[in-house]
């Protein structure tokens, strides 16, 4: 019996059964275990306190703690909840392959980001978002909207702002696809690092479970995630200024474009480069931001 460790959001729990069904697939028997962790009870609180991460892994931590424990055997995470330097306890046995990165906009009474009036509130917990929106609309307003995807839906629904915007991916994977009335390119909004992708997390030393996922490693989702969680470690890592970066196959090579910006869009560096090594890509677009002034910006200058 291979046991999954998982939060029990709407999603994640999405997330966990599709690995459980692929696992089963493959002949193995499989059981879902629930582990509330410290994101989940913080839910009604803003994640972003003065630019400051309130602590990383915290949708992590105690699914890693079953871990160590051997309550699991294996956890399945959205891969940007995780931080970039993983517990050498631990290791990500496979990436799946990677659904949809793109951010979405998602309203009730207009078509796109450009068709809200000024003044309009768009709902996001994200500082990544705000800032690159804020960037493309300087007179719109950015509110905190917290909670599991259909309690944002809902509080978009009864008037709590005009627009709400999403992950592509998240909204998909519990088929409510219909809701989304644009998907933003990612020059116009870049993805976070690992967005749309799964990582798979076992014991670093339970060669059995690792074996066992090795049958469900995607090559093209493996190869972007390691550059954009490069990238992302080469600029500060678990920090909350807006750091958005992402990876994709094209014409035989892998081209990433990374953004970084202030909180309020005032200003943003971005950076595009194409390579063959995932690592040295993501170290290569994360030193041309920095000399463009990326450190600056992360350190919380404007």
């Amino acid at each position: 019996m291979m046991r999954i460790g998982t939060r029990g959001s709407q999603l994640a729990l999405w997330q966990a059964n599709h690995i459980a069904g692929a696992l089963r697939t493959l002949g193995h028997s499989v059981e879902i275990e629930v582990i509330r962790t410290t994101g989940d009870r913080m839910q009604q609180a803003s994640f972003d306190a003065g630019g400051k991460s309130l602590g990383k892994g915290i949708f992590t931590k105690e699914i890693e703690d079953a871990l160590a424990e051997t309550r699991v055997d294996l956890a399945v995470h959205s891969y940007k909840d995780l931080p970039t330097e993983l517990d050498p306890r631990f290791t990500i046995a496979a990436v799946p392959e990677r659904e949809d990165a793109r951010d979405a906009f998602v309203s009730v009474r207009y078509g796109s980001l450009a068709e809200l009036p000024g003044g309009a509130r768009v709902g996001t917990g994200s500082l990544r978002r705000q800032s690159q929106l804020l960037a493309l609309r300087r007179d719109i307003e950015c509110v905190d909207i917290r909670g599991n995807v259909d309690t944002r839906l809902r509080k978009l629904a009864e008037g709590e702002g005009e627009a709400l915007i999403l992950a592509v991916a998240g909204l998909d994977r519990i088929g409510r696809r219909e809701n989304i009335r644009h998907s933003f390119g990612v020059a116009e909004m870049c993805p976070a690092a690992g967005q749309g992708a799964l990582a798979i997390e076992c014991r670093a030393d339970d060669v059995n479970t690792r074996d066992v996922l090795a049958a469900l490693e995607d090559s093209a989702a493996r190869f972007a995630t390691d550059c954009e969680r490069a990238a992302l470690a080469a600029l500060g890592g678990g920090c909350m200024v807006p750091v958005g970066v992402h990876c994709q196959a094209e014409s035989g090579t892998y081209v990433v474009n990374a953004v970084v910006a202030n909180p309020m869009g005032t200003r943003i560096v971005r950076s595009q480069r194409q390579g063959s090594d995932a690592l040295a890509l993501g170290n290569a677009v994360a030193a041309d931001l920095l000399a463009q002034g990326a450190a600056e910006i992360l350190n919380g200058g404007q």
